[in-house]
C-alpha cells in the first residue's frame, strides 16, 4: 500500500511504516508487563514523592479487587473525576483489571455538564477527589443517575500519614480548595485500597475490541458525545507513538529513566495516552503538575526535576516561555516539546525554541483517534508550520464534501483511518455513521491540505469558519498573523453578524503591552492582511476562554 502513503520517503531512518496494534490482548497486558519489567523504577513523582511501578501494581490490584467487591458486571462504566494526583493512575489501571471501563471526567465541569456525561454513559461508580465533592453533590441531587458506589480521594491520600495530612490540611483550611459536600454513602480512597488488600482478585477474560474507555468530546461541535475507544484503540496509539518518538528518545543516556513532564491532564486523551498508557510501555517517569494553570508551582517543581519530554499545548508554552521564574529550570535536558490539543503558533514555537534549544514537535489529533494521528519527525530542528506526516499504520485523506479525496494540494476535510480510530460514538449509530465514508475513513471536521511529502497543514475547523462576502476566512490564519505583532500576549479571531457581508472578523486581544490600541491593531492588519481578512472588530480582554488542556473556546467569544 505504499503508492498511497507519499509520506513514508520522509519518515526519519528507523521508523517502521507500521506497527503491530496486536502485540497486545489487552492495556491489562500491557500494564502488567510494565509492572513487571519495571518493578523498581519510579512511575511517578507527585508532590515531592516517587512511586514505583511496583506500588501502583499493588495498589491498582487492591483497587480491582475493591471494585469487584461491589459485583459490578464486566463492562460497567466507572467514572474517574481527578485531576493530576497520583490515585488517578492507580484508579485506571484499577478499574481496567477489574475488567470494567473508564470514563474520563473533567474535574472542573458543572453538576449540569457531569448529569449528562454520568447519564449517558451509564456510569454506576464514580471516583472523585474532594475538591469536586460537591459538584456531584449538586448533581445526583438535582438528576437520575445510575450512580450506586462513590469513591472520594483527598490530595495527600498516598503521601504518607504526616506529610498526607500536612497536604490536606494547606488544601483543606488554608487555600480553602474543597467546598463543603455531603456525601454520607461515599467510601475514603484509602478505605477502599484498604479493604481491596484482603479480598481476592479474579482474572476477567478481556478481549482487544472490549471497550476500554468512553471519551467524552468537548463538546465543541455540539452535544458532548463519548467516542468509544477500545484495548487495541489505545494500544496502537501507544505503539505508535513509541515508534514515533524512537529517535528523539535514544538521545537519553542509559543510565537515566526517560521522564516526562505530566502537564496536561490526565482524564484528556493526550495525556492519558501519552503520558499515562505510553509511560507504562516505556517504562518512564511522569512528574504529576495537579494544576498547571499555577505556572510559579509548575516552574517551582520543574526546577527541582531533570527531564526528557513536554507534551502540551500552545498556551502553556507560551505562558511558561514567558514567566520571569522561566530559567529558574534547567531545560538542558529536553529532548522532545510535543505540541497539540490545539494549533501551535510560529512566534510560540520560535520563542520557544530560543528559551530551551528544543523545537517544538507539533501534531495531531483528536479523542476519536485515541488521540495521535500525525506529528513532525522529533528530528526536526525547527518548527514547519504543518501538522507532520501520519503515524505508522496510518492512512490520511483530505476529501471533498461527498467524501472523495481531493487532488494534492487542494483544500479538503482531513479524513482518517487506522488502528487507533474509536469503535463508534456510544449509543449514537447515527453520529458514527455522519463522520464514517464508505471507504472506512473517520471525517474529522478540520479542514487540511496534504503536500507532495505527505506532510498535512491544518487549515482550520469547518465550524470555525467565517464567511466574509462569500470568501472563506480561517481564524487559525487570522490569529497567526496578529500574534506577530509586538504588545499582543494572546487573540482569538471569531465570526460576527455583518449587514454587508454576512460575517465579519471580530478579534479578542489580551495584550502585554497596555499601550497598545485598537487603532496600533487595525493599522497592522491592514498591513498584513488582505481586505476581507481583517478584523473590524477589536475587543481587550484580560484573558480568553479556554478549555482545561488550554485549547481557546472560540465558540464562547
Amino acid at each position: 500500500m505504499n503508492e498511497h502513503r507519499p509520506w513514508l520517503a520522509a519518515y526519519p531512518p528507523g521508523v517502521p511504516a507500521d506497527i503491530n496494534a496486536d502485540q497486545y490482548a489487552s492495556l491489562l497486558e500491557l500494564m502488567q508487563e510494565a509492572f513487571q519489567l519495571h518493578a523498581a523504577k519510579t512511575a511517578y513523582s507527585y508532590m515531592g514523592k516517587d512511586f514505583s511501578f511496583h506500588e501502583i501494581d499493588a495498589h491498582s490490584r487492591h483497587f480491582a479487587a475493591y471494585l469487584q467487591s461491589l459485583h459490578l458486571p464486566q463492562g460497567a462504566r466507572v467514572a474517574v473525576m481527578m485531576p493530576n494526583v497520583v490515585q488517578y493512575p492507580i484508579a485506571v489501571a484499577g478499574i481496567l483489571r477489574a475488567g470494567l471501563v473508564l470514563v474520563n471526567v473533567n474535574p472542573l465541569y458543572t453538576a449540569r455538564e457531569l448529569a449528562h456525561q454520568l447519564q449517558d454513559s451509564g456510569a454506576c461508580t464514580i471516583v472523585i477527589m474532594e475538591n469536586f465533592a460537591h459538584t456531584l453533590q449538586a448533581c445526583l441531587a438535582s438528576h437520575e443517575t445510575a450512580i450506586a458506589h462513590t469513591i472520594v480521594a483527598s490530595m495527600g491520600d498516598r503521601l504518607g500519614w504526616l506529610r498526607g495530612a500536612l497536604v490536606n490540611g494547606v488544601v483543606r483550611h488554608v487555600r480553602q480548595l474543597v467546598p463543603a459536600f455531603h456525601l454520607p454513602q461515599a467510601t475514603p480512597f484509602n478505605t477502599a485500597l484498604e479493604q481491596g488488600e484482603d479480598l481476592p482478585l479474579a482474572t476477567v477474560p478481556i478481549h482487544p475490541e472490549d471497550l476500554a474507555v468512553l471519551q467524552y468530546t468537548g463538546g465543541t461541535t455540539g452535544v458532548s458525545k463519548g467516542a468509544m475507544l477500545s484495548h487495541r484503540n489505545i494500544i496502537a496509539n501507544v505503539l505508535q507513538s513509541e515508534a514515533w518518538n524512537a529517535p528523539a528518545m535514544q538521545g537519553i543516556p542509559p543510565d537515566e529513566q526517560p521522564t516526562s513532564v505530566c502537564a496536561l491532564p490526565l482524564y484528556h486523551i493526550f495525556a492519558f495516552t501519552i503520558n499515562m498508557m505510553l509511560g507504562m510501555r516505556t517504562g518512564s517517569r511522569n512528574i504529576l503538575l495537579p494544576n498547571p494553570r499555577d505556572l510559579p508551582a509548575v516552574l517551582k517543581e520543574l526546577s527541582r526535576q531533570r527531564f526528557h519530554t513536554f507534551p502540551a499545548v500552545n498556551t502553556l508554552f507560551n505562558s511558561l516561555a514567558h514567566h520571569p521564574d522561566f530559567h529558574t529550570v534547567d531545560w538542558s535536558h529536553l529532548r522532545l516539546s510535543v505540541g497539540g490539543g490545539a494549533a501551535v503558533q510560529r512566534q510560540v514555537a520560535q520563542l520557544w525554541l530560543e528559551r530551551t534549544g528544543c523545537p517544538i514537535c507539533e501534531g495531531y489529533g483528536l479523542s476519536e483517534t485515541s488521540p495521535s494521528v500525525t506529528c513532525n519527525p522529533v528530528t526536526s530542528k525547527e518548527f514547519t508550520g504543518t501538522i507532520g506526516l501520519p503515524l505508522p499504520s496510518t492512512w490520511v485523506q483530505c476529501v471533498d464534501s461527498e467524501g472523495v479525496a481531493v487532488p494534492q494540494g487542494d483544500v479538503g476535510e482531513i479524513a482518517i483511518r487506522g488502528p487507533q480510530v474509536m469503535l463508534g460514538y456510544w449509543q449514537r449509530p447515527h453520529d458514527t455513521a455522519q463522520v464514517t465514508t464508505a471507504q472506512g475513513y473517520l471525517l474529522t471536521g478540520d479542514m487540511g491540505v496534504m503536500d507532495v511529502h505527505g506532510y498535512v497543514r491544518l487549515v482550520d475547523r469547518k465550524k470555525d469558519m467565517i464567511l466574509v462576502s462569500g470568501f472563506n476566512v480561517f481564524p487559525n490564519e487570522i490569529e497567526e498573523v496578529m500574534m506577530t505583532m509586538d504588545g499582543i500576549l494572546e487573540c482569538a479571531a471569531v465570526g460576527i453578524a455583518d449587514e454587508q457581508s454576512g460575517e465579519a472578523v471580530k478579534l479578542v486581544v489580551v495584550p502585554r503591552d497596555h499601550a497598545i490600541t485598537e487603532d496600533d491593531i487595525h493599522a497592522f492588519s491592514r498591513a498584513n492582511l488582505t481586505g476581507y481578512k481583517r478584523p473590524k472588530v477589536i475587543e481587550f480582554r484580560s484573558e480568553l476562554p479556554k478549555t482545561p488542556v488550554g485549547k481557546i473556546l472560540r465558540r464562547r467569544l
